[in-house]
């Protein structure tokens, strides 16, 4: 049976009673800001860095073409590599014949002129797949860590299901078209978000504005480099069946956003679009505690267990975002399976809260159990098996 305990506003207005007092000032003082206007691009992600939570969500768990945005993978599996010391930044690549023919200047991609059969140090592999999106050093990256690009697409794709990205699937090191290379814009906004919060002293080479190798000095990409305050990353993308997208992040006020979208038709309207979502990012939204995590936020009930009821504490920090006026008329309630079978260990998941609104796209959010629950006594079970004899269950 599917039980669900409606928490209602009231949990939703507590959170909101926490807010300093300058700032229920500033609401009583105003009307609610109208929703910000609907992206131009397609697919798009507005993400709260600090507490992960998806502040706006266009389509954004639709499995997309991330064109070069997938290099996120392709380079957190290689620092990955590197934090395990199985390789160094000294460590040195060949450059293939495939990786030169196919992705190098031969191919008219994006491309660090590595000369075929010359040897690279990791140091400058990672850099030119980061700052100028080289398809050429992801290649000779993916071949010397793996052996050949299919067996490192292998554990990226491993590594994004470890992640919970359920929409990744790679076909390639590259972020190149394929029918089968999908990703959705938040997922895409986690995997950014993981780099920032696992390699943040790695995560400044994103925001480096141009890369030289083999006397060839190439730009960052990024549009809102230089353009925005407070920007530094994270990674363009353009392809033929995606169009020009960005993941994109700014810190401001000590609030840093993700960005992500794509479907724009040129370079000059990815500029555009990605300037007016990172304004709209820091202006347009909240974001509201509901409840920290360990903290009790319901119950749920117990079938002959050492107690008849077991608490509910949020599993993590439970944080929900969206713009000013969404917010209004949100509810929250818990759902579970059951009743709960001991025995249960405290930690274990076994519930959700689900928050929602009128305006407002549902979020999910794990509940724990807040103790241990073991078996009732020989008695108390017999007791129960009659009962549900006689009378069935309740």
């Amino acid at each position: 049976m599917n039980l669900q305990r409606a928490l209602g506003a009231m949990t939703l207005a507590a959170a909101l009673a926490l807010a300093p007092a300058a700032d229920a000032q500033r609401r009583r003082a105003r009307q609610p800001a109208p929703p910000p206007p609907p992206a131009v691009a397609q697919h798009v992600t507005i993400m709260d860095a600090a507490s992960g939570a998806i502040l706006s969500c266009q389509d954004c768990e639709t499995p997309v073409p991330p064109a070069s945005m997938a290099k996120l993978m392709t380079v957190l599996v290689v620092l990955e590599q590197l934090q395990a010391g199985r390789i160094t930044y000294d460590t040195r690549f060949t450059v293939s014949e495939y990786a030169w023919r196919e992705h190098g200047a031969p191919s008219g991609g994006s491309h660090m002129f590595l000369p075929v059969n010359s040897s690279v140090s990791v140091r400058d592999l990672i850099q030119g797949a980061v700052i100028v999106s080289a398809n050429d050093a992801c290649v000779v990256m993916a071949e010397g860590i793996a052996g050949s690009e299919q067996a490192f697409v292998a554990i990226m794709n491993a590594r994004a299901r470890e992640l919970g990205l359920r929409s990744a699937h790679f076909t390639n090191a590259t972020g190149l078209d394929d029918p089968e290379q999908r990703i959705s814009s938040a997922d895409l906004a986690r995997l950014a978000r993981h780099i920032m919060v696992t390699y943040p002293e790695f995560y400044r080479v994103y925001g480096r504005r141009e890369f030289s190798y083999n006397n060839h000095t190439q730009p960052n990409r990024n549009p809102l480099l230089g353009a925005f305050p407070g920007a530094d990353g994270v990674k363009t993308g353009h392809t033929d069946d995606s169009g020009y997208g960005l993941v994109g992040s700014a810190v401001q006020n000590g609030q840093r956003r993700i960005i992500v979208f794509n479907g724009l038709p040129t370079m000059a309207a990815r500029a555009s679009e990605a300037t007016r979502l990172m304004r709209s990012a820091f202006n347009d939204f909240n974001l509201i505690t509901v409840a920290e995590r360990g903290h009790q936020v319901g119950e749920a009930r117990v079938r002959l267990g050492s107690r008849g009821t077991v608490p509910l504490v949020a599993e993590q920090d439970i944080v929900i975002g969206g713009s000013r006026g969404a917010q209004v008329g949100l509810t929250a309630r818990i759902v579970y399976t059951g009743p709960l079978n001991p025995p249960i260990r405290e930690g274990d998941v076994v519930a959700r809260l689900i928050v929602e609104g009128p305006n407002f796209p549902a979020q999910e959010f794990p509940l724990a159990a807040g103790r241990n629950i073991g078996r009732a006594n020989w008695f108390s079970r017999a007791f129960e098996g009659l009962r549900l004899t006689l009378f069935g269950p309740s």
